[in-house]
């Protein structure tokens, strides 16, 4: 049993040195910085302006206001830099090099690394990204801020979850780079169909009926959509725990398709460049 402490301790070291060192590293290149908040700023102008045109004359659509839907947009943007994942170019990467087999040979778990790496990637982007971009929508559209506390908290809870969500997607979708020569082109896709059927872009609420009964069996529209339609007050009373349990639900069920898979994918292993 002492031992198994001792064992537990080294880990969560590691995992602390790691999450550390991920946020140094990301301190290190500020022009990085101002790319990704100046690219973050120019989507979320262009959605802005579709918005207020669609709204024009209007005071509600879908039976959200325009206010409402603007708060939408600006969060949606914040979210972004914070959803932003890296663990498929670290697999695909690894693999590539060859180095990958090593990796896993290492007593610490390969994805638990790329995991508190994550962590301290959204740490430094929390300030280095998302708070500049909050402000800025802030200065254009006006005070950004939740329907009330409560809304407040359960953004926080469900962020969390979110971004639980969006990772193990990711990193179920690295494991292709053991079976693909080439997985940068069907990365680009993925990121961009998951923001599509998220609700980042449009909310779902939109998109026909027939759309949206197929995307409430998916996990996709609790990564993005749930968040903000909790800060913005369009989900109230029952619904909220109901669907704030079937994010918890998309953890548990993600979490334990990936271990499966990624079990499967390890036995399977091909090196890709010696």
């Amino acid at each position: 049993m002492i031992k198994s402490l001792q064992i537990n301790r080294k880990k969560q070291s590691v995992y602390s040195y790691v999450y550390a060192l991920r946020i140094e590293k990301a301190l290190a290149y500020r022009f990085d910085v101002f790319a990704n908040i100046l690219l973050q700023c120019i989507v979320m102008f262009a959605n802005v302006c579709f918005w207020r045109a669609v709204y024009a004359g209007e005071e509600s659509v879908g039976g959200v206001t325009m206010t409402q839907m603007l708060t939408y947009t600006v969060m949606s943007s914040v979210l972004a830099v914070l959803f932003a994942t890296a663990v498929e170019r670290r697999v695909m990467e690894r693999v590539e090099k060859g180095a990958i087999a090593m990796d896993l040979l290492k007593p610490v778990p390969l994805f638990s690394i790329y995991f508190y790496e994550e962590l301290g990637v959204v740490t430094s982007a929390a300030f280095m990204h998302a708070l500049p971009i909050y402000v800025i929508g802030s200065l254009w559209i006006g005070f950004i801020h939740a329907a009330d506390n409560k809304a407040f908290v359960l953004f926080l809870v469900s962020v969390v979850l979110s971004f639980l969500i969006n990772w193990l997607l990711a990193a179920w979708f690295s494991l292709l780079a053991f079976v693909t020569i080439h997985m940068e082109p069907l990365t680009q896709v993925k990121k961009h169909v998951l923001r599509l059927l998220s609700g980042s872009i449009i909310p779902i609420w939109f998109f026909p009926e027939w759309a949206q009964k197929i995307l409430e069996c998916l996990p996709f529209l609790y990564i993005y959509q749930l968040p903000l339609e909790l800060f913005i007050g369009r989900v109230s009373g029952a619904e909220v725990f109901k669907k704030i349990g079937l994010q918890m639900a998309w953890v548990i069920i993600l979490y334990s398709c990936f271990r499966i898979c990624e079990k499967h994918v390890q036995k399977k292993l091909m090196i890709q460049g010696g």
